[in-house]
């Protein structure tokens, strides 16, 4: 796991958000409901019962009413992880559970710096997700539930998604390989099935494929038997120029479409190379995400 020197350059950085919380507990985000915090939102008329304190003087000297000064209400955000841990996330020579892990630590790391909600879930078991607040000191939570991980069998994630408990706007951060075939349908298919569903319930999607460097640059040779880590089922391919190029043709569409349409829906999409410089990747590649 990244070290301390790691996170407190991280904790400089805040998540973005594209919707204004609705939630009741205090925090750092614009609320849609008018509070008492430092900034001005709006005047009002004076109703029976408003607090006096909250009257402007100034208003009232040159119009002769009485206006109330409103001020944006700050709330806490809710950003909801989702884990991909089906058996295709442990491949590789610098495995993509490795490096998935490692991006739930940061995004959970930089919500609860800024004093937003993180809700963690293993899209596996939906049931056993943790649900945390209260500034960094429950980081070490996020740990903990890591370390618990396994990585076997197969993943619905719209299944999972719509067992999500969500309340109001927010982030929902998924980070697969999304390499499940429902996902690798063409137009309307699983993913898009996906997008629409967050955009429907007012979620930010942000996507975090990640894949492992034998997936993204192949250079096996020869005739080789290719076993699915999810369901065993085989395949005997020979590995020419031919081969290599068709399957990266496809990855390439694979990757624009999903590209294109996570920024359909307002969305942020970052692909994460398992075998990257970590700095890079982080502080680099990850600023779409980010409020700079």
């Amino acid at each position: 796991m990244l070290d301390s020197g790691f996170y407190d350059r991280l904790s400089r950085l805040q998540l973005a958000m594209a919707h204004k919380s609705s939630l009741n507990m205090s925090g750092n985000r614009k609320s849609v409901h008018k509070g008492i915090s430092a900034e001005f939102s709006d005047f009002r008329e004076y109703m029976p019962g408003d607090d006096l304190r909250r009257l402007d003087w100034n208003v009232y000297a040159r119009l002769d009413r009485m206006y109330i000064r409103e001020y944006m209400e700050e709330k806490e955000a809710v950003v909801s992880v989702l884990l991909d841990t089906s058996a295709s996330m442990d491949y590789g020579k610098e495995k993509k559970s490795v490096l998935a892990e490692e991006l739930v630590a940061v995004v959970s790391f930089l919500a609860l710096n800024n004093m937003d909600r993180v809700a963690i879930f293993d899209m596996k078991e939906m049931s056993r997700g943790i649900v945390l607040g209260g500034g960094r000191n429950a980081f070490t939570r996020v740990i903990a539930w890591l370390n618990e991980r396994t990585y076997e069998g197969e993943c619905d994630m719209l299944a999972a998604l719509k067992k999500m408990p969500m309340r109001g706007p927010g982030v929902t951060i998924l980070i697969s390989d999304f390499l499940h075939p429902a996902m690798l349908e063409d137009a309307d298919g699983g993913y898009e099935k996906v997008l629409k569903y967050l955009s429907y319930r007012r979620q930010r999607p942000v996507i975090l494929q990640t894949l492992a460097k034998e997936e993204l640059r192949i250079d096996m040779e020869g005739t080789r038997n290719l076993i699915d880590m999810e369901t065993n089922s085989k395949l005997r391919i020979t590995m020419d120029a031919a081969a290599i190029d068709s399957y990266e043709q496809e990855l390439n569409r694979m990757l624009s479409r999903m590209k294109k349409g996570c920024k359909g829906c307002q969305g942020a999409y970052v692909l994460c190379d398992a075998s990257c410089d970590r700095n890079q990747l982080i502080f680099e590649d990850l600023r779409v995400l980010y409020d700079i």
